[in-house]
């Protein structure tokens, strides 16, 4: 509450008025809720698939080998590195640097796209199915569902991308990208979870 003063015919008269404090916009809470709730689902899955490994003698089960590390490894890096041009886009858009946040959204759309690509590779030379065992249906529950995620995120980055084109999006009015942007770093940290326990954790821990 702040004080303010008038002038009228009867002389000067002190006003209170309310100080404005800026928040974030409805469609930012909105996403957090959305994110809130994805995030309790992996959770979920994620605890399926510990109990699961909990009551196994051998992980993985049977004669199957663990997921490949190495490569996985390094377009983790990569995935976890799209969110560097996603903080540059944020710092860019209230600043005027419309090239820089052009430029920011596409590095990272191609960083998730590299990623999904080997998320593809890698389905397509599993050497067993989905159907195989309990291990086997977590792992292409988990993976593939954060790899719907990841392709949400590429169609949104898309939308984003051509509202900035378009002139859509300016230093004043940038809601649209920032809620982008909280959905991203989502569908980047919750990989660490998933990495962790489904790739490193299936060669360190047995």
């Amino acid at each position: 509450m702040t004080a303010a003063v008038t002038t009228t015919p009867h002389g000067a008269v002190p006003v209170r008025t309310t100080a404005r404090t800026r928040g974030y916009p409805t469609a930012w809470w909105g996403m957090a809720v959305f994110i809130t709730t994805e995030f309790m689902i992996f959770l979920g899955l994620l605890s399926a698939y510990f109990f699961v490994r909990a009551t196994s003698p051998h992980w993985p089960p049977g004669d199957i080998r663990p997921p490949e590390l190495v490569r996985s490894s390094v377009f983790t890096v990569v995935l976890l590195s799209s969110s560097i041009p996603i903080f540059w886009m944020e710092w860019a858009l209230p600043r005027g640097h419309m090239l820089q946040a052009r430029v920011g959204l596409l590095l990272s759309f191609l960083m998730g796209a590299a990623f999904l690509g080997n998320t593809a590779y890698d389905y397509l030379h599993m050497e067993e199915g989905w159907r195989t065992n309990a291990y086997t249906s977590l792992f292409f529950t988990i993976v593939g569902l954060h790899a719907l995620h990841l392709l949400v995120g590429l169609v949104m980055s898309l939308t984003v991308q051509t509202k900035v084109w378009l002139g859509k999006v300016t230093p004043d009015r940038h809601v649209t990208p920032d809620v982008f942007a909280l959905y991203w770093h989502f569908v980047d940290g919750v990989w660490i979870l998933v990495f962790t326990s489904l790739f490193v954790t299936a060669h360190f821990v047995t």
